[in-house]
């Protein structure tokens, strides 16, 4: 007797839904239709980018989430896989400077891409570090090429895939943090925050992350740091008419409440106005925290429990204020497009933010100044700022009340500001507009209000992340910050990448029926 395996069926016009058009999701949508799939991507906000997004007033343009694009080279072969030319679409900026590390005592780090100009920043600094930075950056490219190039760009959701690599991960002391590894190399605690800090950038806090992640370090030397003009929401907004041009639907203001699930198996959602979607394919470009507590509510889980995912450690949360000045173009002439203000405390304040869950009264921040590359994002003679405090997320015990807090909280920031950045700016604010974790929780349904979702700790990462196909639901997949392999710009749209490995060719999808033959 001979088995043959009838499983896979011919689904001509297959279709495909992405649940949320935030950058994961329309890079999902666009490698989807780009194998013949029909896309019809849902959110519930008005316009496509979710956290890329942006918002206008008074002639502002506020960009909300992303600032810098790296390794651009990702998004130059999501349009190739499309049949498009990325670079004909977006406007990339290199950035030169990237930003500006400043500390209370005055001391300044520019970070360029040029090699020998960042060893002479180093040299100015702390002459006796530079060959522990030299070795630092050769660390940083060896765990580039191992943690992005391969296990970033491939699926990671069987446990063999972990084993594997397993003897790798131990060669490369992956359970040392990015802290732990700067400090082995460097002295100067300058030089230690100015190499470790960029964990915070996709939520991580940099004494408990993984060293795999000092691999930035390389990535900016090697491929820059880039603004896209018009924001991240420009290019969201470009990627939207890829999805268009392949026939595909972006629906926004509209709410999924549930992904359907028969037999074991996603056969659409269900938006909250009552209306059903079939698809031969579900995409979450939700949190994954939210697809599996929420949208996944009424489907019994084995491994991403409610328990599972309470105990998890989250990303922090972000107090984020946006605001237009009047008539300061030519103002503030050493104020670039990024400056990082550093407070009094490095690791006393991370271990507040992450661990203790405390608001304390000092804070690090991070300036964002587009209006000096980018002239659409304000009014001519005007700038437009943004500016973030990484804060604590909602989940831990007596978690900050923002409604009473903010407000108190902001006039720390224009202190911290006026006195060591841009002077008199408070009186020149016109727009303006405030993000606390409650916005983050409400506008994108973020578990706990996160800025990343779940933090990239090494026993969070990879296999231990929430994969990119669903062990829980034939048939859906996940995309996103939340899921392997990890938060910012590059991850997401590799996990876009990693997706349409997983996802059938649309002419052959799984209809889970054998049938025996004689």
């Amino acid at each position: 007797m001979t088995k043959i395996d009838t499983s896979m069926t011919p689904a001509p016009n297959a279709h495909a839904i992405v649940v949320g058009a935030g950058l994961g999701g329309l890079a999902s949508a666009m490698r989807l239709g780009a194998r013949g799939y029909r896309v019809t991507v849902i959110d519930r906000l008005d316009v496509p980018g979710g956290r890329g997004s942006a918002i206008w007033k008074d002639g502002h343009r506020f960009d909300l989430g992303p600032t810098i694009v790296t390794v651009p080279q990702v998004f130059k072969e999501l349009w190739a896989a499309c049949g498009r030319d990325f670079h004909s679409e977006v406007d990339l900026r290199a950035l030169d400077p990237f930003y500006e590390i400043r500390w209370p005592d005055g001391s300044v780090f520019t970070a360029r891409q040029d090699g020998e100009a960042m060893r002479e920043e180093v040299r100015r600094l702390s002459p006796g570090d530079l060959a522990g930075y030299d070795k630092f950056i050769k660390d940083s490219e060896a765990r580039y090429w191992f943690g992005f190039e391969d296990l970033g760009r491939r699926s990671m959701h069987k446990l063999w895939d972990l084993i594997q690599v397993l003897p790798r991960f131990a060669m490369l002391r992956a359970d040392r943090s990015v802290y732990a590894h700067a400090a082995k190399r460097v002295k100067d605690e300058r030089l230690r925050m100015a190499l470790s800090f960029h964990p915070l950038f996709i939520g991580g806090d940099p004494f408990n992350v993984t060293s795999m992640y000092i691999l930035v370090s390389h990535l900016e030397k090697e491929f820059g740091v880039h603004y896209a003009m018009g924001g991240v929401a420009e290019m969201a907004r470009c990627m939207g008419n890829v999805i268009k041009d392949q026939g595909g639907v972006l629906r926004m203001k509209t709410d999924v409440d549930e992904i359907v699930v028969q037999n074991g198996r996603a056969t659409g959602v269900r938006l909250a106005s009552g209306e059903t979607i079939d698809a031969d394919v579900v995409v979450s470009n939700a949190d994954a925290g939210f697809t599996y507590n929420h949208l996944l509510r009424n489907h019994s889980r084995k491994r991403w429990t409610a328990k599972k995912l309470r105990k998890s450690r989250w990303s922090m949360g972000l107090y984020v204020w946006y605001f237009g000045t009047k008539g300061t173009a030519n103002m503030w002439k050493d104020v670039g497009h990024h400056t990082i203000l550093n407070g009094p405390r490095y690791r006393g304040l991370v271990r507040d933010i992450f661990l203790k869950g405390k608001l304390a009264d000092d804070m690090s921040l991070y300036v964002h100044r587009p209006s000096v590359t980018d002239p659409t994002a304000a009014p001519e003679g005007d700038d437009t700022f943004y500016v973030l405090s990484p804060v604590p997320h909602l989940g831990h015990d007596q978690a900050t009340d923002w409604s009473l807090v903010s407000d108190s909280y902001r006039e720390k920031m224009i202190k911290v500001l006026d006195e060591q950045l841009i002077p008199g700016f408070a009186d020149r604010i016109t727009a303006q507009e405030t993000f606390t974790p409650d916005t983050f929780e409400s506008r994108y349904r973020s578990p706990f209000g996160t800025g990343f979702s779940i933090e990239p700790r090494i026993l969070q990462s990879a296999w231990f992340r929430p994969h990119n196909v669903s062990e829980e639901v034939d048939g859906l997949y996940l995309t996103g910050a939340g899921t392997h392999p990890g938060a910012g710009l590059p991850g997401v749209i590799s996990s876009a990448e990693v997706l349409s490995q997983l996802v059938p060719d649309p002419e052959y999808l799984p209809v889970h029926q054998k049938v025996a033959a004689e």
